[in-house]
């Protein structure tokens, strides 16, 4: 598997740093970046740098469709800059790597690295955050899309443990991966 794995990163040099909101992607994302020399991006944040909006703004005014197809033109775009030889670390929102569409184009364009956490850390890092739309049922419903997303997230390449670590040490495990 690591020489398929490592084929991957040759061929499609990104990292696409995928869990469930409040994992670290973004914060995780910048750091190893540095590290690696490599340019850094949040598809979130493109997101919303392109449509003049916040996602909250993006589901409340068009809906979760029209959030998932920009979202979706988002990965694309990136993963087209990508295969042209363009390096990159890509902190994916937490639904991007459970869309079928969306993990079509991954899959085969770079390695995906599945930051995972307890739910329990997830609450205490959203805190009292709102600006998260399918957070706002922080009790059952928070819970059963966690659940949900577990088994699509752990057809990532890696799994690593973000629940006690501190950034430095989280940062030098993925670099330890056997495809560096």
């Amino acid at each position: 598997m690591i020489g398929s794995v490592i084929l991957k990163l040759k061929r499609t040099p990104a990292l696409y740093l995928v869990g469930f909101m409040a994992s670290g992607k973004t914060t995780i994302g910048r750091a190893v970046a540095d590290e690696l020399g490599w340019p850094f991006t949040d598809i979130d944040s493109e997101i919303e740098s392109c449509q003049g909006k916040s996602i909250a703004e993006i589901f409340l005014n068009e809906g979760e469709t029209v959030f998932r197809d920009l979202e979706t033109e988002a990965i694309r775009t990136r993963v087209m800059a990508i295969e042209a030889g363009n390096p990159c670390v890509v902190a994916l929102g937490g639904g991007a790597f459970v869309q079928p569409r969306n993990w079509e184009l991954i899959q085969n364009n770079g390695i995906a690295v599945w930051l995972d956490c307890t739910l329990e850390t997830v609450r205490k890092r959203l805190g009292e955050d709102s600006t998260r739309p399918l957070a706002a049922d922080r009790g059952s419903g928070l819970e059963r899309l966690y659940e949900d997303r577990r088994p699509l997230y752990a057809r990532a390449d890696f799994r690593i443990d973000v629940d006690t670590a501190e950034l430095p040490e989280i940062v030098e495990k993925i670099l330890r991966l056997p495809i560096f």
